[in-house]
């Protein structure tokens, strides 16, 4: 399981065509000091090498004193100033890596939990009717299984929107907050709006991309697309920043249903009559307020296909026929899956301990030659 982008680095040396390494010359202080450095340290041998011919010419010409100059000293001499002009000039050798990155998959899940997800009119891969947060149930069980290496992270919002279950790889985890998830009061979703979750969905995506910058992050929003707050719904294109991919899960009906009246919500999945966590579902109807009489909540197909489209997303609705484990939605949640890429890259390293290791040597000999030549001067 991987919940962080990993990267692993391979190093192959660079060869060229005659299959020797690529080497190149890049100052450690700059071409405009190392090269003037270079430049100086090469007068400098050759100096030394002209001093030594001029000497000797001398000698064999009667015009100068007897010199303790060698052979051997001037070549010491003048390998010792080449060194240090190499060594100015830094030659590298192009190495080239090839970094491997592992970019993981994180799901956020935000589901309706609003009065009208209790209608009894969606169907999920077969012809019974189910209540609409009962398909998001078994919706949330196959997004588990379509994303089997990924990291998931659960919302709930109606009258308010809360992160239940923070981002982690534990599905099972997940599995479970969506057995337990019932709708709210309706006393409570009365004039809800659809953009609930904007707020709270902003900032754990920012925080998700922030800690997860390589990650791939896909959002699901599961709802019924229905909203009865007489104000204008925001845009949910405000969270396309953080995310790669997203889908908009619709769940109900054309036809619609009646909504159950919630009197509360249940402190434990158990409190209910019958021990199913349905929460206290009354045998009364919410009614219309215009009309006096059991209000239908249908299904908004407009509306949902409205917010996929601000996600730059994709729209999923739920019937006899479809599923998220089936069909469509298996096809487009394969390319968000872990992703291995390959990028090549070009570093120099220096290769300058050989030149040192020279010039060491040579200095010590020098060091040698001065102490038995202050000797014999005593």
């Amino acid at each position: 399981m991987m919940g962080d982008s990993m990267q692993s680095t391979t190093q192959i040396p660079a060869r060229s065509a005659a299959g020797l390494p690529q080497m190149e010359f890049t100052p450690t202080l700059g071409w405009p000091v190392g090269g003037v450095l270079a430049v100086l340290m090469i007068l400098a041998a050759v100096a030394c090498v002209f001093v030594y011919v001029r000497t000797k010419q001398a000698e064999r010409d009667g015009h100068g004193a007897a010199s303790d100059q060698t052979l051997w000293g001037c070549v010491r001499r003048t390998l010792i100033c080449l060194m240090i002009a190499m060594m100015t000039l830094t030659p590298s050798v192009q190495q080239p890596t090839r970094t491997r990155a592992v970019n993981a998959t994180d799901v956020v899940v935000a589901t309706d939990v609003t009065g009208s997800m209790a209608v009894k009119d969606a169907r999920y891969g077969t012809q019974d009717s189910v209540r609409r947060i009962d398909a998001a149930h078994a919706a949330i069980d196959d997004l588990t299984g379509l994303y089997p290496d990924a990291s998931f992270s659960a919302l709930r919002f109606g009258a308010s929107a809360s992160v239940d279950v923070p981002l982690t790889p534990d599905t099972q985890a997940v599995r479970d907050w969506a057995a337990h998830l019932e709708p709210e009061a309706t006393a409570l979703s009365a004039g809800s709006s659809l953009d609930a979750p904007i707020d709270q969905l902003l900032v754990h995506l920012k925080s998700i991309r922030t800690r997860r910058a390589h990650d791939t992050i896909v959002l699901y929003i599961i709802t019924d697309g229905e909203q009865t707050s007489p104000k204008a719904r925001r845009s949910f294109s405000s969270l396309r920043q953080y995310i790669d991919a997203a889908f908009v899960v619709g769940v109900g009906s054309s036809q619609g249903g009646k909504i159950p009246e919630i009197t509360s919500q249940p402190k434990d999945p158990t409190d209910s009559q019958d021990g199913s966590g349905k929460g206290n579902e009354s045998e009364h109807w919410v009614n219309d307020p215009t009309t006096g009489q059991p209000g239908i909540s249908v299904m908004d197909k407009k509306s949902l296909e409205s917010i996929a489209d601000e996600l730059s997303g994709k729209t999923v609705f739920t019937g006899p026929d479809s599923r998220l484990d089936k069909g469509d939605a298996v096809r487009r949640s394969r390319q968000w899956h872990i992703n291995d890429t390959y990028k090549r890259h070009e570093r120099l390293n220096p290769i300058v301990w050989p030149m040192a290791i020279v010039t060491a040597v040579l200095l010590c000999f020098e060091l040698g030659a001065w102490i038995a030549t202050s000797r014999r001067l005593i």
